[in-house]
């Protein structure tokens, strides 16, 4: 008799463990889900009904024109995000500093500028975290948004971007700024995107030729369609959210 009630009873205790790890993993993968039918996706835009959209610089090359993008968003009150490499971080580490005084969120785009997928794990992890470290003794700050370098990720990436307290980011409008098309190009480009919409992550580069030129006019274009422009910080959520097959971050 005994020896069947502790049957029972490690039966009951059993069920009661599995049911308990069940839940937190049920819960866990609630919170937070990026796996779309075996996908792991980075953040292309967000579920919002609020009308805001986030412009990003991605700084890998070049820094004639930082000065004046920092001068457009401050004249406009508008705070952005910039994508960084350790490159750049080494570079210009007072643009670094000049561009968190003003704001604006510092993010990371790896340390060498090379296809992530193609890398190890190990790799991967220190593409990422050699600029955080370097950010974070610069600066002392954390940085917590990854880009991919040419937007390229497998699942691999996003789990180790992920492992590194990272949240990946992608975006929905590109400006296509890199290739020289002219200011208007630019303009025409993101104001007119099918893509733009609320939640929406639009794409620029700090170094590219006509991109300063430009950045007044997309500020008050997007701000006469409606948008209040924030940084992805801002933009994102950070908890208690999924994915749908496009990238779109949606609110549970």
């Amino acid at each position: 008799m005994r020896q069947r009630l502790f049957k029972v009873s490690f039966g009951a205790f059993l069920a009661i463990m599995i049911l308990g790890c069940s839940m937190k993993y049920m819960a866990g993968h609630v919170k937070v889900a990026n796996n779309v039918s075996g996908r792991d996706l980075p953040v292309y835009s967000v579920d919002t009904e609020e009308k805001r959209a986030a412009l990003t610089f991605d700084a890998a090359w070049g820094n004639e024109s930082t000065q004046k993008l920092l001068d457009i968003l401050a004249k406009h009150n508008v705070h952005a995000t910039f994508f960084m490499t350790g490159g750049w971080v080494e570079k210009y580490p007072d643009d670094v500093k000049k561009i968190l005084a003003a704001g604006h969120d510092l993010g990371n785009h790896s340390e060498n500028h090379r296809n992530m997928s193609q890398l190890s794990e190990t790799e991967q992890e220190a593409e990422i975290m050699n600029v955080h470290d370097k950010v974070k003794k610069l600066t002392g700050y954390d940085m917590q948004l990854f880009r991919a370098p040419y937007g390229d990720y497998n699942n691999t990436v996003i789990q180790t971007v992920e492992k590194c307290g990272y949240h990946a980011i992608q975006w929905d409008v590109d400006s296509l700024d890199w290739k020289d098309y002219g200011e208007q190009n630019i303009i025409d480009t993101i104001l007119e995107n099918k893509s733009l919409r609320n939640g929406s992550i639009i794409l620029c580069h700090n170094g590219a030729k006509y991109t300063a030129d430009a950045l007044e006019k997309i500020i008050t274009g997007l701000q006469e369609k409606g948008y209040e422009l924030v940084p992805v910080s801002r933009l994102i959520y950070q908890e208690d959210y999924h994915m749908d097959a496009s990238g779109r971050q949606i609110k549970n």
